[in-house]
């Protein structure tokens, strides 16, 4: 019993010896702790900034992948623009030859459509005389055209071709229309009848008279009252007043 009574005792006489001591390191430990936690601080922020580095390097990563996508794209599209301006280059090259070859062609081809109007009007001349007045009019329009310098060369041809596709439908079209002939001295009123290039006759008004063109002595010539019949029928078939049927006319025979 005694001896317990005593440690206590003991123990506190060693802690007041030793709380000078621990006073005294306590003193030279705060410095090390300030400073401790200067380090860890100042290990923080820079922690935050390797952080706000990195992602920063991550955008600029991330932008620069970007930026490559687009440039390779934009050398794709380059090289389709290179072909394409090399394409156009070549069809500029081919239409100004093409218009070096229209100027020379122009050039051939007004003399071809002179020598074509003319050939028009001896083929008229020559044919039967049907429709005088519709057919000398258009040859001397075409004419007139020729000296004209506000039509193009193209539509000049164009007509001209056009006038001829006229001249070859007459061959195998039926027409009927009417006009003013001599008949017997007079000049009378009579309906002419064209059944293609075969057949011209013409017919008074009242039925009494008709006639027929001989292309062998290109002269008209009367024809008998048997005749009268085929004529107004063949007259009503070309004016759609009856429908098409067999025609009995005088054709002349050619050696």
């Amino acid at each position: 019993m005694r001896l317990l009574t005593r440690l206590p005792a003991a123990l506190c006489a060693l802690y007041l010896l030793a709380g000078p001591v621990l006073a005294q390191e306590d003193k030279y430990l705060e410095p090390v702790v300030e400073e401790a936690a200067k380090i860890n601080e100042s290990a923080a922020q820079s922690q935050q900034k390797i952080n706000k580095m990195t992602d920063q390097i991550d955008s600029k990563l991330q932008q620069f992948k970007v930026l490559n996508k687009e440039i390779d794209g934009l050398e794709v599209y380059n090289r389709q623009l290179r072909k394409q301006i090399a394409n156009q280059e070549q069809e500029m090259a081919d239409l100004n030859a093409s218009i070096d070859e229209v100027s020379v062609i122009e050039r051939q081809i007004t003399p071809l459509m002179m020598r074509m109007i003319e050939g028009l009007g001896q083929f008229i001349e020559l044919d039967m005389p049907f429709l005088p007045e519709e057919r000398a009019r258009r040859l001397a329009d075409l004419r007139n055209l020729m000296d004209r310098a506000d039509v193009a060369a193209s539509e000049k041809f164009r007509r001209v071709m056009e006038a001829y596709q006229v001249e070859m439908d007459y061959g195998r079209t039926i027409e009927a229309y009417s006009g003013l002939h001599t008949v017997d001295g007079q000049e009378r009123d009579v309906d002419f009848l064209r059944i293609g290039r075969t057949a011209l006759v013409y017919q008074t008004r009242d039925a009494s008279k008709q006639g027929v063109w001989n292309k062998q002595t290109r002269q008209w010539e009367e024809l008998p009252s048997d005749y009268r019949t085929q004529v107004t029928k063949g007259l009503r078939m070309a004016k759609k007043q009856l429908a098409p049927d067999l025609l009995m006319m005088p054709v002349a025979l050619t050696d």
